[in-house]
């Protein structure tokens, strides 16, 4: 389960950021989670309050919100951006596209603390 790398690096990255006194009063962390990252955000979630639990216990009172970006991709035939839908990379004129302008996210897009 690489959630759990990922989780890791999630507070490496708090670490390099913010000062000890000021992870202490993290109350949420936010996420953005692109549905071509390979991630599944309950496993990230499951693997975040194991972290939480095992090594970071300074977080114990924070939580963690994900949000799942849909896949959007770009059309040259027509100039439109589209949702995938059902991993089928097709335009809404029935275009195929590669141009994967949403999706693959993987972002702490805020954090929120303790006043």
């Amino acid at each position: 389960m690489h959630e759990i790398s990922l989780v890791k690096n999630i507070f490496g990255s708090l670490d390099a950021v913010y000062p000890e006194k000021d992870r202490k009063k993290i109350k949420k962390i936010h996420m953005k989670v692109g549905l071509l990252s390979n991630v599944e955000p309950i496993l990230m979630q499951n693997a975040f309050e194991a972290v939480v639990a095992t090594e970071r216990k300074e977080y114990i009172d924070c939580k963690l919100y994900i949000e799942v970006l849909p896949i959007l991709v770009h059309c040259d035939e027509c100039n439109k951006e589209s949702e995938v839908v059902n991993y089928k990379f097709v335009c809404s004129c029935n275009k195929p596209t590669n141009k994967v302008i949403q999706g693959n996210e993987l972002l702490i897009s805020g954090v929120e603390f303790l006043e």
